[in-house]
C-alpha cells in the first residue's frame, strides 16, 4: 500500500533564477489571444508564425524513407554526421556562395539551426560574458545568452539605417568585453538585407576586438526580383573569426523534420561540436539522407518555391500600400515589417485590435525586442488568396495607417 506523499515537504524547489529572469515569451501569449479568439467562434486569418504552410518536396520525403527503411541508420548517428552529409554540404557552398568548406574540419549539422545557435552560445559566453545582438532580434540570439548568465548588448535597427547595425554606436567596454556578435541576414523580422561592403566592415570590427562572428543565414535562399544575399565567408579573412548557420526549414519546407548545418572556422566549429557530444546525439541519420537529396537537387525546388513566396509578397504590398502604408518590396525572407499606427501605444493592443475587429492575427513587434514594438510583422505563410482576404477584411472594417 502507498504512503500519501508529506503535505509538508510537497512544495518542489524553484527552478533556476535564469527562468524567471527571462523575458514573457510573446508568442505564447498570442497563443492565448488566438484561443480566446476562436473560443468566441472567430474565422481567424493566422499570419502570425513563420510557419511553411507548403509541404516538403516528395523526392526529400522519399529519400527520407528509403533512409528509415536502412538498418544502417537506426543506431545512433555520427555526432560529426554522416560524409555524404559533410561533402553534399561543402559542394553546395561552393555552388551556390562560391565558398570553399572542409567537410572534415569545417562542416556541423545540426537539429534545427536555433538549436545550434544556441549550443554555440553555450560553448562561449560564462556567466557575466557580453553577446552584440542588433535589435529587433530573432528570440534565440539573446536569450540563449540570458539563459547562459550572460549580458546583452543590444544594437537598434532602424528603418533609417536600412535594419543594419550602427557599429560606431557600440561603446568602447562593450566591444572590449564581447565574446559574440550575432548578425541574421535576409533578417528576420526586419526582413532587411545587407551587402558584402556592411560584412566587410563587421568582420573587421570582429578580428580587431577578437569577437566569434555569428552569422545566421536561415532565409538565404528565400530572395526576390534576382537577389541573392552574400555569404560572411565572401568576404576575406572570414574564417578567422566566423561560423555560419543554415536551415533546411524555409529553404526546403522542412521545419518539422529539424534539421540545419554550421560552417565556418574549425576551431569555432570544433567548440559548438564539444557542446553537442554533451548535450544531444546529433541528427538522425535518416532525416540527413533526405537533407543530402535536398542539398544536391536543391535547384530544382527553390524556384518554384521563391516564385510562390514573391506572389504572396506582391499581394500584401499591393495591399497595405492601398491601406495607406509606404511599403517597398521586399528582396528576402518570408515576412513583412509594418510600423503600426501612431494612435496605438505599443504593438499588442494593435495586435489585439486586428484580432478583435478583424480576425487577422499578425505578429506584434515587441516579440523581437523593446526596439520591435513599434512595428508588426506579417508572414507570407498562406496562400495568396488567404493574403487577399485578409487584406478586404482590414478594408471593410476601416484599417488603416495613420502615421
Amino acid at each position: 500500500m502507498s504512503t500519501p506523499p508529506s503535505t509538508a515537504h510537497s512544495q518542489l524547489k524553484s527552478p533556476a533564477n535564469r527562468l524567471s529572469k527571462l523575458p514573457t515569451y510573446v508568442f505564447a501569449e498570442l497563443d492565448e489571444l488566438k484561443a480566446a479568439a476562436r473560443n468566441r467562434g472567430a474565422d481567424l486569418i493566422d499570419l502570425g508564425m513563420g510557419n511553411p504552410d507548403q509541404p516538403t518536396p516528395e523526392p526529400i520525403i522519399k529519400a527520407i524513407q528509403q533512409g528509415v527503411a536502412d538498418p544502417a541508420n537506426h543506431g545512433y548517428p555520427n555526432f560529426k554526421g554522416k560524409p555524404e552529409f559533410r561533402e553534399a554540404v561543402a559542394a553546395w557552398m561552393k555552388r551556390r556562395y562560391n565558398v570553399d568548406i572542409d567537410p572534415e574540419t569545417e562542416v556541423q549539422p545540426l537539429i534545427g539551426s536555433k538549436e545550434g545557435l544556441a549550443h554555440i552560445t553555450f560553448a562561449y559566453i560564462d556567466a557575466g560574458d557580453y553577446s552584440i545582438v542588433p535589435s529587433p532580434y530573432y528570440p534565440v540570439h539573446s536569450r540563449a545568452t540570458w539563459i547562459a548568465d550572460g549580458h546583452v548588448h543590444h544594437v537598434p535597427l532602424t528603418a533609417e539605417n536600412n535594419f543594419l547595425p550602427d557599429l560606431d554606436s557600440i561603446p568602447e567596454e562593450v566591444a572590449q568585453k564581447a565574446k559574440l556578435f550575432f548578425v541574421s541576414y535576409p533578417n528576420n523580422p526586419t526582413a532587411g538585407v545587407a551587402d558584402l561592403a556592411f560584412y566587410e566592415k563587421l568582420v573587421a570590427y570582429c578580428r580587431k576586438y577578437n569577437i566569434v562572428l555569428v552569422s545566421d543565414l536561415a532565409y538565404g535562399e528565400i530572395t526576390f526580383d534576382d537577389f541573392h544575399p552574400p555569404s560572411i565567408f565572401n568576404v576575406p579573412g572570414a574564417k578567422d573569426v566566423a561560423i555560419e548557420f543554415h536551415s533546411f526549414s524555409k529553404n526546403f519546407n522542412m521545419a518539422g523534420w529539424r534539421a540545419g548545418f554550421a560552417v565556418g572556422n574549425p576551431e569555432i566549429v570544433k567548440a559548438l561540436y564539444s557542446v553537442k557530444t554533451n548535450l544531444d546525439y546529433g541528427l538522425a541519420s535518416a532525416i540527413q539522407d533526405g537533407c543530402i537529396y535536398a542539398l544536391n537537387h536543391g535547384e530544382e525546388f527553390l524556384p518554384g518555391l521563391v516564385k510562390t513566396y514573391q506572389e504572396r509578397r506582391d499581394v500584401l504590398v499591393k495591399g497595405f500600400r492601398e491601406l495607406g502604408w509606404q511599403v517597398e518590396p521586399t528582396k528576402a525572407t518570408i515576412y513583412m515589417w509594418l510600423p503600426i499606427p501612431k494612435a496605438f501605444p505599443d504593438s499588442k493592443a494593435w495586435c489585439r485590435h486586428l484580432i478583435d475587429t478583424a480576425d487577422v492575427v499578425i505578429t506584434p513587434g515587441i516579440a523581437f525586442g523593446e526596439a520591435g514594438d513599434r512595428y508588426f510583422r506579417v508572414s507570407l505563410v498562406s496562400p495568396k488568396e488567404t493574403l487577399q482576404k485578409a487584406i478586404d477584411r482590414l478594408k471593410e472594417k476601416g484599417i488603416r495607417y495613420q502615421s
